[in-house]
């Protein structure tokens, strides 16, 4: 399938729209062809044989065709625009659903700026190929046409004089656009680089602050627009080559016509009147002649943002969503047997090795190791972000995998490390994962993750608009929110990924006892750096490079006297 079969597909919808667009655009190009004729008619009748009384009606008729032409010709430019409208909304639909498809994998590999250009640039190339291109094809097409036919009509000769330019044209634009394409595509991959490293910097911009590498940061976006610019001259050098050229052999064709033109009314085979009705449709000729060069540059960006679309949309998730799948109970039953992971670009390095262990409802599951020993990596499995590469996490029994994968994620809440808020009010945050809840449960739940009474504390208390990403709020702040918009799901399964490091002691140990109260129905994991935040789990997982290597209860590991009891004796000592 082409890149214009492609389009066709979101087209379609408005069939009666192109249809109606094309039949004014059709009827508005057979208007043009009147006037020239009539002037013709002003020059032999009126002018050279004195038929004055033909003046009036002829002009009346000419002015009623120029508002009538201009009318169908803001008809059919308002439908076509409706039609592009159409199809880039069903195209970004597609886009944003295939995002919300894709699993952590696509977005480890892509970056959010590439995303971006082709939700905006891509798209808008596009929207402007179906709003604007498309139909001054057609145009350019029908004039042409039109005005080889009826100055055929006039004087035969003449009109092959003329289309013999044309093949020159011709050759000309299939070298343009031979040499375009890369031109294009170079230019999209190179705004993709420029959109990535500013909204990394958007995003990182207290980071840049707080090191003070402006001046690095500015150098490095220089690279990027002076790359970005680079780019786009190419693109430029290939017009400059070949426009000049088409645009001057369109205007040759205003010298051929006076010139040869000239020497037919010399020899009496052509009437002044001919002439100048020839000379009205030279424009038909020359303005596609002109354009041809303008239409292939944007047809050209036209593909270029095309391939870039379909290659997001054709990605296939490495775990498939199935729609309309039926929905089970769970009851908080995980296993993991002998499981092992490693990423699919990185198949040499394992992140998890020969996993195993049991837990239940009610059961509260501690995971601890240093920075990069799989903690997180591990409880991602549970709900399929990632599959395991060997050995299976069964969920009630079930092999994950074989869990309708929005029904599963259905039943897990997570409170992830890294803390994301939308910019929404601090009740529309909690709520996220449980839109139906009431606000009595909002506060319940905001209390047990000791954040009602900041929250009460703030200008419209749980109405306040945080900004993008939290901004505005602590680490603590947000990580007691991101707590209790899990606890509001109400799950079978709760993951806390090193949910209180931003909090003090004290408010961990309230935060615990709180969760303690309302967990005891629930598997709960626990991902902590400290030892006060998992030595009341049932199971404690101790990880180095993603092996287990110590398990158990807080006494039998520190029993044991092995890594467990290492950590102990740093963080707590004797107690």
């Amino acid at each position: 399938m082409n890149n214009f079969q492609w389009i066709w597909k979101y087209i379609k919808q408005d069939f009666n729209k192109v249809t109606w667009g094309i039949i004014l655009l059709i009827a508005s190009s057979l208007l043009i062809i009147i006037n020239p004729l009539l002037s013709g008619v002003i020059v032999d009748d009126v002018l050279t044989k004195g038929r004055h009384d033909k003046l009036v009606p002829i002009l009346l008729i000419m002015i009623g065709i120029t508002i009538l032409r201009t009318i169908l010709r803001y008809l059919y430019q308002i439908t076509f625009e409706r039609i592009g409208q159409n199809a880039i909304f069903g195209i970004r639909e597609n886009m944003f659903s295939k995002l919300t498809e894709l699993d952590f994998d696509f977005f480890n590999h892509t970056r959010v700026g590439d995303i971006m250009a082709r939700m905006t640039g891509d798209t808008e190339a596009i929207r402007h190929f179906v709003c604007w291109v498309i139909y001054n094809i057609v145009e350019c097409v029908f004039w042409f046409v039109s005005a080889v036919v009826v100055m055929g009509m006039i004087n035969w000769q003449l009109m092959l004089c003329l289309v013999a330019v044309t093949p020159l044209i011709f050759i000309l634009t299939q070298r343009m656009a031979k040499e375009a394409h890369p031109v294009f595509f170079e230019i999209r991959e190179s705004f993709s680089r420029l959109n990535s490293m500013v909204e990394e910097n958007i995003s990182g911009n207290r980071v840049v602050k707080a090191f003070s590498r402006e001046p690095f940061e500015i150098e490095k976006f220089n690279d990027r627009n002076e790359d970005y610019k680079k780019r786009n001259m190419e693109s430029a050098a290939v017009s400059m080559t070949y426009l000049p050229w088409l645009d001057g052999l369109a205007g040759s064709l205003g010298l051929i016509a006076l010139v040869i033109g000239g020497l037919f009314v010399i020899q009496g085979r052509m009437t002044i009147g001919e002439l100048v009705a020839f000379n009205g449709f030279l424009w038909m000729l020359n303005m596609p002649m002109r354009m041809s060069g303008w239409l292939i540059n944007d047809t050209q960006r036209f593909s270029a943002s095309c391939i870039k679309i379909r290659e997001m949309l054709s990605t296939r998730s490495s775990i498939a969503v199935k729609r309309g799948e039926e929905e089970q109970v769970m009851k908080g039953y995980v296993e993991f047997k002998d499981v092992s992971f490693h990423f699919s670009d990185d198949p040499d390095s394992m992140v998890l090795s020969h996993v195993s262990f049991k837990a239940e409802p009610g059961q509260t599951i501690g995971i601890l190791g240093e920075t990069g020993s799989g903690k997180t990596t591990l409880v991602n499995l549970i709900s399929r972000f990632y599959d395991p590469t060997a050995g299976q996490v069964l969920i009630d029994g079930v092999d994950a995998r074989k869990w309708p994968i929005r029904n599963l994620r259905e039943h897990i809440a997570m409170v992830m490390q890294d803390v994301f808020l939308f910019s929404n009010t601090i009740e529309d945050n909690i709520a996220f994962g449980n839109p139906y809840v009431d606000q009595g449960y909002i506060r319940q739940v905001a209390e047990i993750a000791d954040a009602n009474a900041f929250i009460e504390g703030m200008p419209q208390g749980y109405d306040t608009i945080v900004g993008e990403r939290g901004v505005g709020l602590s680490g603590g702040q947000k990580q007691r929110i991101s707590l209790a918009r899990a606890l509001a799901k109400d799950p079978s399964i709760l993951i806390l990924d090193d949910t209180t490091s931003a909090v003090d002691m004290e408010t961990e140990s309230k935060i615990q006892n709180e969760l303690g109260k309302i967990t005891r129905e629930k598997t709960t994991f626990i991902i902590a750096h400290r030892i006060s935040s998992v030595r009341e789990a049932d199971l404690i997982l101790v990880l180095d490079k993603g092996i287990v290597v110590e398990q158990g209860t807080h006494q039998e590991l520190v029993a044991k006297g092995g890594e467990y009891f290492s950590i102990y004796q740093k963080q707590l000592g004797d107690e």
